[in-house]
């Protein structure tokens, strides 16, 4: 039996297989492929929060909703920074 006089550890398994990166990538391509405007749709759900704007086409509903929506803006910001960086 457990002593319950002390304080239990709880450790969570988490998912962590796709990045970041790879996420916005596999939303990007299952909106494109569905004719949507993926910039104008992504925009939409990290303003809102609203997960309706992103296709369950391919499952991407579903994943981009597995990562919180501050994580896709820094990454995008990454990308965007690296990009200026390249350019010059």
């Amino acid at each position: 039996m457990a002593d319950i006089q002390k304080t239990q550890s709880f450790t969570a398994v988490t998912d962590n297989t796709m990045k970041v990166s790879d996420v916005l990538e596999h939303v990007y391509d299952a909106l494109n492929e569905k004719g949507y405007n993926p910039v104008n749709q992504i925009v939409g759900y990290i303003m809102s929060g609203d997960p309706t704007y992103i296709t369950n086409y391919r499952g991407a509903r579903s994943l981009i909703s597995k990562v919180e929506r501050d994580e896709i803006l820094e990454e995008l910001m990454r990308i965007y920074i690296r990009y200026l960086d390249a350019k010059r």
